[in-house]
């Protein structure tokens, strides 16, 4: 897939189906569709097929266009990325949105922080098919649950996850409410960003917003 333009910042934060103001979020407003965003790269924990990361059409995302994981391949421990080329520093607030759309092993979103290649990284996800947040750590690509909650997650809805690190502490919400904090030390260094999906889940993502913390 050839790279779209430059995604187009938007000042849209969403949660649920409430819209509030945040200058900095960013779309795909602009970007064609078809493409891997210009901002990113694709890359993979695990193995098998790569993920297919496009922008599509998206009548409730901001701007009409998502970008979207759509390969359906099963394997379990595969887990497709979409990384932000940009550099974050370690202490960081990132929220995004997510839809889950289709899956039969799972039907999961997430972006994970701190990610300092596609085997070492925070992450927080929701799955709709397991009805709940779950937060890991990944140490030479293996996963690790540090918190989690169980909720429901409506499939074809678009929610809000958001992951604020500071130090050696981690808050998650889902939806415009906090749900757990955690606390864990293994990876303290800056990193990247990235969208996240599991096995066979096809997933739109909507409006990310990184922001560094002081």
């Amino acid at each position: 897939m050839r790279p779209a333009p430059a995604i187009t910042l938007l000042a849209l934060l969403t949660c649920g189906s409430s819209t509030a103001v945040l200058a900095g979020a960013v779309s795909y407003a602009d970007a064609p569709l078809g493409t891997v965003p210009v901002e990113f790269e694709v890359g993979q924990t695990g193995p098998r097929e790569p993920g297919r990361w496009e922008v599509v059409a998206d009548a409730d995302a901001a701007g009409g266009r998502a970008v979207a994981q759509s390969s359906q391949d099963k394997t379990d421990d595969r887990f497709p990325l979409l990384i932000r080329k940009a550099a974050a520093p370690a202490d960081v607030a990132v929220w995004t949105r997510i839809k889950p759309v289709a899956g039969q092993v799972d039907q999961a979103g997430g972006v994970a922080i701190r990610l300092l290649d596609p085997n070492n990284y925070y992450l927080v996800r929701a799955n709709a098919l397991e009805g709940n947040v779950r937060f890991y750590k990944v140490v030479g690509g293996r996963r690790e649950q540090l918190a989690g909650a169980d909720l429901p997650v409506k499939a074809g809805a678009w929610h809000t996850l958001r992951l604020e690190a500071r130090g050696n502490r981690f808050t998650v919400s889902y939806d415009g409410r906090e749900l757990f904090t955690a606390t864990d030390a293994a990876i303290t260094a800056p990193g990247r960003v990235a969208l996240w999906t599991k096995a066979d889940s096809v997933t739109r993502f909507d409006a990310l917003s990184v922001e560094p913390l002081p």
